[in-house]
């Protein structure tokens, strides 16, 4: 009889986690070392070829999460990414890029891939026929980002797997916004799966890095590129992510029900024009999402009306804070154009339909009902002062 694999709460508390043998103590030991013995040893160990004791727990912690072979830990989600294409590219390939992605990866693939001689195209859509009339004789990848940053809009992971293999191409995903609590691509057939663990993975907003799981084979190739530029990650933060990861399936489940009852409730809202949520029925990838989503992510995106200023509405927040980044435990909310995109250009901006007037919220973990308060006291401020203003 075939053993049950364990669930997710088991792998994020148990995989990888280091064994104390001196002390017995119940967490992993912190190794700093940066120089090890290499005569009468096993492995030679180095930082920079990811296999410090801590490093290669991590990596097995995220594999086993993400139902890979293999994984690798790298010093941000940039790395991560950077790194894998690099591996599997090089000039006079292409590449097939999802319409909208992470604002960095887009514009590490528009300033960085010319001086390589790597082309690549975006598509104008989410459709099969969106991806495969990009495809040309000489592409080598496809990379896509679902749920998408700022949108939250959804890419088929069915069809992107059946598309690569029918070509011979390698398939790529961001999944940070979903996190493996919520989706595993590699299930749908998705090879190479990346994360800005820096985000839901590590939870807390104090630490960066970023995450790669695929099959040995895979892996492999980009750990030769990792190791030639250098992109590892001090083992104290392997050691805190690790730690973190502990708490992830209870930490996305709640962060996933915080969001699905605020953006319903966003959603009916007089001061809100539009809510991106695939959570929501109105959601045009809802289907898609329910198919291969175990849940919606603690992520959504919402446009106030033209008559309440952004601005003002963030200002106005007592609990969320207006921050950079995201997936902490901790609630928070920025301008897409004013951070994560502003490296964009306006029309490119349009083109991908985020405006000046998007709002980013990352849902933590705090009593719901504590911040829909804080969101409706946050709209009727701003609506009280623009009336007393006209008013004057």
């Amino acid at each position: 009889m075939k053993s049950k694999s364990p669930g997710v709460n088991t792998i994020c508390t148990h995989v990888g986690e280091l064994k104390d043998e001196q002390y017995k103590g119940a967490i992993s030991p912190l190794y700093m070392s940066s120089s090890y013995a290499y005569e009468d040893v096993d492995v030679k160990r180095y930082p920079r070829y990811f296999n410090t004791p801590n490093q290669e727990g991590l990596s097995k912690k995220i594999a086993a999460l993400e139902h890979c072979e293999a994984g690798l830990i790298f010093g941000s989600g940039m790395a991560a990414i950077s790194h894998s294409m690099l591996a599997f590219l090089e000039k006079g390939d292409h590449v097939v890029v999802q319409k909208t992605i992470y604002g960095g990866a887009f514009n590490f693939m528009v300033e960085e891939f010319p001086k390589y001689g790597i082309e690549f195209d975006f598509t104008d859509g989410f459709s099969e026929a969106d991806f495969r009339n990009k495809i040309k004789p000489n592409t080598k990848v496809i990379y896509v980002e679902t749920p998408s940053n700022p949108l939250m809009l959804i890419t088929d992971l069915e069809m992107i797997s059946r598309l690569a293999k029918e070509h011979g191409l390698v398939s790529m995903i961001d999944n940070t916004f979903a996190s493996p609590v919520n989706q595993i691509p590699a299930d749908f057939g998705i090879d190479v799966v990346l994360h800005s663990a820096t985000k839901y993975l590590g939870g807390h907003s104090d630490l960066c890095a970023g995450a790669v799981a695929a099959s040995e084979e895979h892996i492999q190739k980009i750990w030769n590129v990792g190791k030639n530029l250098g992109g590892s990650l001090s083992d104290y933060t392997v050691w805190l992510l690790e730690r973190s990861m502990k708490t992830l399936g209870i930490r996305v489940k709640a962060h996933n029900r915080n969001a699905k009852k605020i953006a319903k409730w966003l959603d009916k809202h007089d001061l809100v024009s539009q809510v991106y949520y695939p959570g929501l029925k109105s959601h045009p990838d809802h289907s898609l999402a329910k198919k291969q989503m175990k849940g919606y992510t603690g992520m959504l995106s919402f446009e106030l009306i033209p008559a309440v200023t952004p601005e003002k509405f963030m200002a106005s927040l007592k609990m969320i804070k207006q921050s950079m980044s995201l997936a902490g435990v901790e609630s928070t909310i920025l301008s897409p154009a004013k951070t994560s995109h502003a490296l964009l250009s306006p029309e490119e901006r349009e083109r991908q339909g985020i405006s000046d007037r998007l709002l980013r919220f990352s849902v933590g973990i705090e009593d719901k009902n504590d911040l829909i308060a804080d969101l409706k006291q946050a709209l009727e401020t701003v609506v009280t002062d623009q009336m007393q203003n006209t008013v004057v």
